[in-house]
């Protein structure tokens, strides 16, 4: 009996040994390995409440123009203050004691609450050293850029991306419709509700058929492949028939009759590039795909939206030739096709989209600085200026008119993408100086219907003032 016993109390002994030593471990973890990311968590309500404590630091844009900042209330507390309101209110986010964080303000609250003290991760001794001030962070936008591409959008749902293709700094990004970030608090059960969702940045997080935007990538792909050759020809009679019951038409049943590559990416013919899909094959066009890194999330601060591509092996002839021309289950994100632009401006490099500069204390101190990162190369420098000479016939002589700028080389595709929810949505995607390019630029209307008559000339607007 008495071994009994002993055997139990050992037991018992060495089973709470185990757990308490399980419970330091797991403590351990949260102080030294953890405390970081929980103390800046966009959810934590506790350093959301005592951040306000403090004066949180500064958005600006890369002239030095406020995007966000604190102001103190009569009783020591801070509010936090927008001034370009919802025009910039899908990059800077918001913060609310009640809803969290959004945007940059929850991605870099560790910087600007002043929660990168580390004794800050301490919990409540952490407030024996109280920050008294954030770190600001400086973005790569060009707040005037932003406030012409939200005008140039209109009343219209949509988004604009712009980038600097030598580099991948984002200058504009927009998504409409927004919400004013100051008044979060007050209107966030009208916001959150919202049918049109305000709250969707569209610009890495929309999801929308290319359209006619994909045959750039489908004339890369085919000159790659050695299917075609500039001088190649192809016979569009309006329809392409595919198999004995499948017919693909061209918009609005026009027959282009003979053209070469140039002519039919200028005239965006579905017949020629419904027939390249085919001849290209499911086993290419996924690896094109892969290639380009449509199967990767390229900017982590801003929460992009991974790509919506199809599983090729299962795709019937049909399928593959609405594929080609931009229809179908593939389902792209504006930032993406802004990069798609971008790597034919650079030479055929992928530049990794960036939006944060760097980070500066209140001392002047850089804390964190950001460098131009070479994300991809996916072409070569011969075939990206091939495409690109396309892209300027596309403005100078076919759909991208709209887009022309007055001694300027524009080059650009657009793209009137069908979707299964209303009227077709407008793309344009394109960059300038062709010869020389300094911005990519990557626009979506939502049910705007025709690309060269509705986005074309917002990327007009948008690319002028970024070469000014």
């Amino acid at each position: 009996m008495h071994n009994d016993i002993t055997g139990t109390l050992r037991k018992t002994t060495a089973f709470f040994l185990v757990m308490m030593a399980i419970l330091l471990i797991y403590v351990s973890y949260i102080q030294v390995f953890a405390s970081d990311k929980l103390s800046s968590h966009p959810l934590n309500r506790r350093s959301t409440e005592l951040a306000r404590q403090i004066e949180r630091g500064q958005l600006i844009d890369r002239n030095g123009e406020k995007l966000a900042y604190s102001e103190q209330n009569e009783n020591g507390t801070y509010s936090r203050e927008y001034p370009l309101g919802a025009i910039a209110a899908n990059l800077t986010g918001y913060t609310s004691v009640s809803y969290g964080l959004a945007g940059l303000e929850g991605t870099y609250n560790h910087y600007l609450s002043g929660l990168a003290n580390p004794e800050r991760r301490l919990g409540a001794v952490g407030q024996l050293w109280p920050s008294k001030k954030g770190a600001n962070v400086i973005l790569t936008v060009n707040s005037d850029l932003q406030k012409i591409a939200y005008k140039a959008l209109g009343s219209h749902r949509g988004a604009v991306v712009a980038l600097n293709p030598k580099t991948g700094a984002i200058l504009a990004m927009v998504s409409k419709p927004s919400f004013d970030p100051g008044t979060i608090d007050n209107e966030w059960n009208k916001v959150s509700t919202a049918v049109d969702s305000p709250l969707l940045n569209r610009a890495v997080q929309g999801l929308y058929p290319p359209g006619s935007i994909i045959k750039v990538l489908m004339a890369e792909e085919a000159l790659q492949e050695k299917k075609v050759n500039p001088t190649t020809t192809f016979r569009c009679d309006g329809v392409l028939r595919i198999g004995t019951d499948y017919v693909l038409h061209e918009a609005n049943n026009q027959a282009h009759g003979k053209i070469d590559l140039e002519k039919a990416l200028a005239v965006s013919c579905n017949i020629t590039f419904g027939q390249l899909a085919l001849d290209i094959g499911r086993s290419n066009i996924a690896k094109t795909y892969m290639r380009y890194g449509f199967n990767k999330v390229a900017t982590l601060d801003l929460n992009e939206q991974p790509v919506s591509l199809p599983d090729f092996t299962i795709l019937g002839d049909g399928d593959l030739a609405q594929i080609g021309i931009g229809q179908g289950s593939l389902l792209v994100t504006p930032i993406k096709m802004a990069m798609l632009a971008a790597t034919f401006a650079n030479g055929g490099t992928t530049m990794q989209p960036y939006i944060v500069q760097k980070i500066v204390a209140r001392d002047g101190t850089t804390v964190e600085e950001t460098s131009p990162v070479s994300w991809l190369n996916p072409v070569t420098p011969a075939l990206a200026a091939q495409i690109s000479k396309m892209m300027v016939t596309v403005v100078e002589e076919g759909t991208g008119s709209a887009a022309r700028l007055s001694g300027i080389s524009v080059a650009g595709k657009t793209g009137t993408a069908e979707n299964p929810h209303g009227s077709p949505h407008a793309w344009f995607i394109g960059f300038a100086p062709a010869n020389a390019p300094e911005v990519a630029i990557a626009v979506i209307v939502e049910n705007g219907g025709s690309g060269g008559g509705v986005a074309a000339p917002i990327a007009r607007q948008v690319i002028s003032q970024a070469l000014r």
